[in-house]
């Protein structure tokens, strides 16, 4: 029942050797890796304002600072783009900012590196996520304590799409992708075709969107250096997820550099071209707005359109798309960074372990966990997220394009020069605007990452010690040979069935040097009854009883093997437990007191445990001590 559950939500299982055949086109790759960095047009203009108007109470005199913050964004973006091009080339297998780092800079440079991407990765879901609920919000109205619920509904869905593979994650994200892009310009157009040419759209009244909005027009403030670092740090979250490309560049079809270097461009051309339209609209019609007010780009479409038609209404549901799906950029990468991580040892193995539809199942199910742990904690407000947001991201750009830096002074090939300055120019540049993010949003939350990453860090460092220091515990030294031991082996017996029986036949076919029969009891009366069962079945082994006051097993069996050490301490000693096995439906109704046990016998030295099931539905045997 379970498998048939399994199979009809995540579907047949997918040969390993049909991996290529998984791998994507550009038109696909596109949507799949880039939809985080485009959809952050829905929100990041809006981030922007929030904190100029909202924080800084400077009203009207905040959109004087709009475009110019928007274009050093873009500047920023064709900086960082350029060098992640030059990433994907020299880098074919993916990996991004970890393995630039772990090549170039070391160890711990590159665990800094793969922290703040996965902590970027789980923001990522959670802020689009919750940019994406709030923008049908923004249409439909609805109250705000669905909020959560949606999320969470939300970030379910895009766990089972992708735990199904990713082709086909790729094809259902494609047509929102396209159909937001293709909405965004359409607005971006329609609305500076009314400004500018036909001159015939007024600015959007705050007094018709909320009384909040009404009271934030009219801000005098003037504006401090702190606050207006704050706002561009704000609107730098627009690159994140730029990055995405270069950490999956193995996910696309052959030449996979290639492709992969022509996406990362077509994203930022698309990601430039709209914020800074968005930013340049926004200007115009000023879309003044409060904590529970709609979106700035849904203010927009309605005074653009005329109204809620059936073009704002495509514009809403689009943005509501693409940042639910933009999650999806961080579905594709968080598992394939943490398989990563994993085979070199500083994750637990099993993030390195692909599911049966050869996706890394466990990092998919492990960054759904988080992202709607965060979903929860937050109830949802993205900007609430936002300030935790951007310091990963410019983290990971840093020591990315540092890293470069270091490869082109290493290898001197063609025109490394070149590259290196560009290099350098985005190392410095990326590096502080992640500083400015920390100092200007640290009460805000951006404390948060910057004392998490260290202390994944130091997990990651500790794994990896445990990891390095049982491989070298495995280490077969030259010329060695397994001591030889004598063998005692314990039947642990309750009362006498078959499954004592057959337990007490594999156990003597064992031929050990000693074999007894071990029964923990409480009372005399269990005792006799224990010793008549034994002496009519002619048990053909030595039986001993310990009594015990308590209903404990794992005590008593522990102290009993203790004593043989004492006696023989050459010995292995080898624990037959015999254990009744039903359907898996009705498996739970039996005691479970052999799972406790055979978990303290794991751990203990020179000791093998053996299970022999007794099929209760199977007929007995009729030669069982053979």
């Amino acid at each position: 029942m379970l498998t048939t559950l399994k199979r009809l939500v995540i579907g047949r299982p997918i040969a390993t050797a049909d991996e290529g055949h998984q791998r994507l086109p550009k038109k696909v790759a596109l949507p799949v890796f880039a939809s985080d960095a485009i959809s952050s047009t829905a929100y990041a203009t809006d981030e922007i304002l929030i904190v100029l108007v909202g924080a800084a109470t400077i009203g009207y005199s905040a959109f004087n600072y709009l475009v110019p913050i928007a274009i050093v964004v873009a500047v920023l973006l064709a900086i960082v783009v350029t060098s992640y091009r030059q990433t994907i080339h020299a880098y074919p297998n993916g990996g991004g900012s970890y393995v630039v780092s772990k090549e170039n800079l070391g160890t711990i440079p590159s665990l800094v590196a793969g922290s703040s991407l996965l902590v970027d990765y789980i923001l990522t879901v959670a802020v689009s996520v919750a940019g994406g609920v709030l923008a049908i919000r923004s249409a439909f109205g609805f109250d705000n304590k669905w909020t959560v619920p949606v999320c969470l509904a939300c970030v379910l869905l895009m766990t089972l799409a992708n735990l199904r593979g990713l082709k086909e994650s790729g094809a259902l994200f494609a047509p929102p992708t396209y159909i937001y892009i293709i909405s965004l310009i359409a607005l971006i157009v329609v609305g500076l075709v009314r400004v500018f040419v036909l001159k015939n759209i007024d600015q959007i009244d705050p007094a018709k969107v909320s009384k909040e909005a009404e009271e934030l027009a009219k801000g005098t403030k003037s504006l401090g250096l702190m606050m207006l670092l704050r706002a561009f740090s704000s609107g730098a979250v627009a690159l994140s997820g730029v990055e995405a490309v270069s950490n999956g560049v193995p996910a696309f079809k052959k030449p996979e550099s290639k492709n992969a270097a022509t996406t990362i461009t077509i994203m930022a051309v698309i990601l430039g071209s709209c914020f800074l339209g968005i930013s340049v609209l926004a200007n115009h019609l000023r879309p003044l707005r409060g904590d529970a007010d709609p979106t700035g780009i849904a203010l927009m479409a309605e005074q653009v359109y005329g109204g809620k038609n059936l073009l704002f209404w495509i514009t809403q549901i689009a943005t509501f798309a693409i940042l639910i799906l933009a999650a999806n950029t961080a579905y594709a990468d968080f598992p394939r960074l943490s398989s990563i991580i994993a085979k070199d040892g500083f994750l637990p193995r099993q993030f390195a372990n692909r599911g049966d539809r050869l996706v890394f199942s466990n990092g998919v199910l492990f960054l759904a966990g988080m992202a709607s742990l965060l979903i929860w904690a937050f109830q949802g407000n993205i900007s609430k997220l936002i300030p935790l947001y951007a310091f990963g991201v410019f983290t990971g750009f840093t020591l990315s394009q540092t890293g470069m830096v270091i490869h082109h002074l290493r290898l001197r090939e063609p025109r490394w020069k070149l590259s290196l300055t560009i290099n350098a120019i985005g190392a410095f540049t990326t590096g502080l605007i992640a500083v400015i993010v920390v100092v200007s949003k640290f009460t805000q939350g951006a404390w948060i990452p910057a004392a998490l990453i260290p202390l994944m860090v130091t997990m990651f460092y500790s794994i990896g010690s445990h990891y390095r220091k049982v491989k070298q515990s495995l280490v077969v030294p030259e010329g060695y040979r397994a001591k030889r031991h004598t063998h005692y082996v314990v039947v642990l017996v309750g009362k006498v069935n078959r499954g004592v029986i057959d337990a007490v036949g594999y156990a003597r076919s064992l031929a050990p040097e000693r074999i007894v029969a071990l029964s923990i009891l409480q009372d005399p009366e269990e005792e006799r009854m224990l010793q008549e069962q034994w002496q009519h079945y002619d048990i053909p082994i030595e039986l001993h009883t310990v009594s015990s006051p308590y209903r404990e097993l794992t005590r008593p069996v522990m102290k009993f093997l203790d004593e043989i050490d004492q006696e023989r301490p050459d010995d292995i000693i080898t624990v037959v437990i015999p254990e009744s096995v039903t359907k898996i439906s009705s498996q739970w109704l039996h005691n479970q007191s052999a799972l406790a046990l055979k978990a303290r016998l794991l751990y203990r030295p020179h000791t093998v445990v053996v299970s022999v099931p007794v099929h209760v539905d199977a007929p007995a045997g009729t030669d069982t001590l053979g």
